[in-house]
């Protein structure tokens, strides 16, 4: 690998890393889930998981997204919900997603 395709590959990596921490959201204090009454409907189908508790980053903010159906993208798969996770500087919110 010359030098210049090494400069191109460490801007690349450098980018993307830069472009992945601006975009975290904390917060100091979690916000509180929204009283609300969720109706759950029917699934759309046996394999679909119902999430419970959604926040969504909008604008700089997290804002509360209630239930909804989600179908899993391979079998076995296995849903983790989302979570707050503690930071040095306050709390960050980890989206549900398959594993």
């Amino acid at each position: 690998m010359n030098i210049l395709s090494k400069g191109i590959l460490a801007l690349s990596i450098f980018g993307l890393t830069a472009t992945g921490a601006d975009a975290q959201i904390i917060v100091n204090i979690r916000p509180p889930r929204p009283r609300m009454v969720v109706v759950r409907p029917a699934p759309p189908s046996p394999r679909h998981v119902w999430v419970d508790e959604d926040w969504v980053e909008d604008h700089g903010q997290y804002r509360w997204h209630g239930g909804y159906w989600i179908a899993p993208p391979r079998p076995r798969a296995v849903f983790i919900k989302g979570h707050w996770v503690g930071r040095h500087r306050g709390y960050r919110w980890i989206p549900g997603h398959w594993r």
